[in-house]
């Protein structure tokens, strides 16, 4: 797909991602769509109400009536399109710098559309083959003010609550500025936890941290459980479908780590696990633990839901999914990624032991990332190129499904462009930091001498 990426659309609002562009999105997606309505949904950035007013008018010239539910979080957009059967137009850039904005699409079903469906939006886009009607059948817009309310209810119905309250927790958030301030610190004292925050404002500037919720953006979330006597710190990123975590002692916990804890506890024999590329040893060791079985597939979550919707329709059972980046699925609850929901199933598992040792099984291993950013097409094909290159004369068969993954057995490296941003992301795993940032090292310095060559 040339407009779709690995989830949305996504790029520099007001430059990349103009009111203009956002609109012909709608008017692509309304035209595909058959419901009489559509929601229009967004999260906290500063560009959210200019780019939800573009998709809201854009929708309305193909004759949709529209439901303005606000800022919500992604999830939260799911829980409502499922709930009202209508689809949503999600103003989103998740983890992405301020600066960026995004749309993402919602069938009626609050599952995210599939690759298929997403090509049939994006043939009408780039032909600009759009169904608008006249000016007396256009759609009508209000404004509908329950939809976090209800999403909040729903995921408190959905979790042990009685669990999790008799484990009198403490927890430190960091929603981060985004939407999940306006949902999260309800939800998790409604749980029966006390809750202390930081960043814990909606503001679309993110003036406390960056959305993406990785460790070097997240000091202050570890400095709170600290001095809160926390149990737990948690952590979303821009539209609060992803969450990482810190332990009792403040102490940033690996989103693989957590992601292999809590397959651990959903995994069984017969099952089938979904996640991407860029899979850790760790979840590697749970599904062979387990007896259950991994698949993998490109990265980014219109990739694995696509997956876990087609095996499901062959009668498997995928009880957990994911990436982890703490975007992670639960698809007996719904096909989304949710950061409070996910937060909520592993506050299940700290009700038995603190979460340094829910994590204890899966630590052993190190994990390097490195991004390197490029300017032009040419750029970029000049490094894939040297990536394909480095690839190919390594020792190891290279698998190709997203990229260039390299196994060696006690390690492994991986390079891919990104799907949202102009990088492309160096990947590597060992069990000793040293082995990792070696691996890393040399695909990164190959794909750059590549740049160089451009």
């Amino acid at each position: 797909m040339k407009v779709f990426g690995s989830s949305g659309v996504r790029g520099v609002a007001n430059e990349e991602l103009t009111p203009g562009f956002v609109q012909r999105i709608a008017l692509a997606a309304g035209s595909v769509w058959g419901s009489d309505t559509v929601a229009v949904a967004r999260d906290t950035r500063a560009t959210g109400r200019m780019l939800a007013d573009a998709a809201a008018s854009g929708l309305a010239s193909v004759g949709k009536d529209v439901h303005r539910i606000g800022i919500v979080p992604t999830p939260g957009a799911q829980a409502y399109a499922e709930r009202a059967g209508v689809p949503v137009v999600m103003i989103t850039a998740s983890h992405n710098p301020p600066e960026y904005n995004g749309v993402k699409l919602i069938g009626a079903d609050g599952i995210e559309l599939t690759r298929n469906s997403l090509e049939r939006v994006e043939e009408r886009l780039l032909a600009e083959r759009f169904d608008t009607v006249p000016w007396n059948e256009t759609g009508e817009s209000r404004r509908v003010e329950n939809a976090r309310r209800a999403y909040v209810a729903e995921a408190l119905d959905a979790v042990d609550r009685e669990t999790i309250a008799a484990a009198d927790l403490t927890v430190a958030l960091d929603p981060g500025h985004g939407a999940g301030c306006l949902t999260s610190p309800e939800f998790f004292r409604e749980l029966g936890c006390a809750v202390v925050t930081v960043n814990a404002q909606p503001d679309g500037h993110f003036p406390g941290r960056d959305p993406e919720p990785v460790a070097a953006n997240l000091g202050d979330l570890g400095d709170l459980v600290r001095a809160s006597d926390a149990d737990v710190g948690i952590a979303h990123d821009g539209d609060a479908d992803r969450a990482i975590f810190y332990d009792e002692t403040g102490s940033y916990l690996e989103g693989d780590a957590t992601f292999a804890a809590l397959a651990a506890a959903e995994l069984t024999e017969s099952d089938i696990t979904v996640s991407a590329v860029n899979v850790s040893q760790r979840l590697v060791d749970v599904t062979e633990a387990t007896g259950a079985t991994l698949e993998l597939t490109p990265i980014g979550s219109t990739n694995i839901i696509t997956r876990i919707r087609e095996l499901e329709a062959e009668g498997a059972t995928v009880p957990i999914a994911g990436e982890g980046n703490g975007g992670v699925l639960f698809p007996r609850y719904r096909l989304a990624r949710d950061g409070a929901f996910t937060a909520a199933k592993f506050l299940e598992l700290l009700a038995e032991k603190p979460a340094s040792e829910v994590v204890a099984p899966y630590d052993g291993y190190a994990n390097v990332r490195e991004n390197i950013h490029y300017e032009t097409d040419a750029e970029r094909d000049a490094m894939l190129a040297a990536a394909e290159e480095y690839a190919q004369s390594a020792d190891a068969t290279p698998t190709t499904i997203d990229g260039y993954r390299l196994d060696y057995g006690d390690a492994w490296v991986l390079a891919r462009p990104s799907g949202t941003e102009p990088v492309i992301r160096v990947y590597a795993e060992a069990r000793e930091e040293t082995r990792a940032t070696e691996l890393a090292v040399g695909a990164t310095e190959a794909i750059r001498a590549g740049k160089k060559n451009a």
